[in-house]
């Protein structure tokens, strides 16, 4: 059983989920995704996992968001996956991962209908 963390250490809600994930008795890989961003493809898996398009899993009020130009309406799917890949800061966090399921850590708890 292996379960992930895509996980911001400056990030207190991403903190609260690996303490939680630890109090469950979970060790979990952990994957700073500011330092090894995930490619597109697993990216993409992840939104799939999620239920999620990209928009819905972006951190909208980073100044990145418009420096890069996500905000612009007509993009596609892929090219907003380039964009988070691109720029990982737009990635919302914490993602945890098991068994081919992911939850969004936020609220921290949301990840325990997963594990």
């Amino acid at each position: 059983m292996t379960v992930s963390i895509y996980h911001n250490p400056r990030c207190s809600k991403s903190r609260q989920t690996l303490q939680l994930l630890e109090q469950n008795g979970l060790t979990p890989e952990i994957v700073e995704y500011l330092k090894t961003p995930p490619d597109a493809g697993t990216l993409g898996r992840l939104l799939d996992m999620l239920g999620l398009e990209p928009r819905e899993l972006m951190r909208t009020k980073e100044a990145e968001y418009k420096s890069s130009g996500a905000d612009h309406p007509g993009l596609a799917r892929a090219q907003l996956i380039d964009l988070m890949v691109a720029h990982p800061k737009l990635i919302e966090r914490p993602i945890v991962v098991k068994d081919g399921k992911a939850a969004l850590g936020r609220p921290p708890e949301r990840v325990l209908d997963i594990l």
